[in-house]
């Protein structure tokens, strides 16, 4: 294969990833407390350099596949999305932007969110796929009194946290995770935090992103019609 095929290949990987990712923030625009994502890309190179400071020995294979265009990774982007007022007293959004409620899932697991959309199933407090909403010490909260109290705020930096599914996470070290057990100043009542995904930025990317996979896509097929222009030509000079 024509070396210059590779990172052209690569790019359009890069591209198709880069498609997945902005098409699901703008699937999530209208999802209370979504938080988009993005992705860092780099090179293979970046990896060699990375093993070298580790005291590894990285074999290099050639110029071109190690500067084939790599995803480096995904992050999230914390910026918190605009509070808006509801009317709905189930309804809260979290006035901090690195505070999350505590849902366990159904699957049994307590997993993070910002979506403050709230309901009342059979006199327990859930979220909008009817998961329990649990409070400071991982209980089920009962409808009953003051049960705005008990709802389980949590505090942790967006680097700690995995994210699972559309729009809830898991933490990956429970060291670094803080537990209120006042909720007091943490919480807007009757208000929702909207998605922090700007549509139109979102669209701008999804059109780059078309146009990078195109343009590579294009230059494969002239490398292409090259080669089979090549092999033509030595073919009916070799008769």
């Amino acid at each position: 294969m024509n070396q210059g095929v590779y990172p052209l290949a690569a790019s359009m990987i890069n591209q198709i990833n880069r498609l997945d990712q902005i098409s699901n923030n703008l699937a999530n625009v209208n999802t209370f407390g979504f938080k988009q994502e993005g992705t860092t890309e780099t090179t293979f190179n970046y990896y060699l350099e990375r093993m070298q400071n580790e005291g590894k020995t990285p074999t290099k294979v050639n110029e071109v596949t190690n500067n084939i265009p790599k995803i480096d990774s995904k992050y999230i982007n914390s910026e918190m999305g605009p509070i808006v007022m509801t009317g709905n007293n189930l309804d809260f959004a979290l006035s901090s932007p690195d505070t999350f409620f505590k849902i366990q899932n159904s699957n049994g697991d307590i997993v993070y969110t910002r979506d403050g959309s709230f309901k009342n199933l059979d006199n327990f407090l859930v979220d909008s796929n009817g998961n329990n909403v649990l409070n400071a010490d991982n209980e089920p909260i009962v409808m009953e009194g003051e049960f705005i109290e008990q709802i389980g705020v949590v505090k942790t930096a967006y680097t700690n946290l995995d994210k699972i599914g559309d729009n809830t996470y898991k933490v990956i070290d429970q060291n670094q995770l803080e537990i209120f057990e006042n909720n007091d100043t943490l919480l807007v009542q009757g208000a929702v935090e909207k998605s922090n995904v700007n549509s139109v930025t979102a669209m701008v990317e999804l059109i780059d992103a078309h146009r990078r996979f195109e343009q590579s896509q294009k230059a494969i097929k002239s490398i292409d019609e090259l080669n089979a222009g090549l092999i033509e030509k030595v073919g009916s000079n070799t008769r």
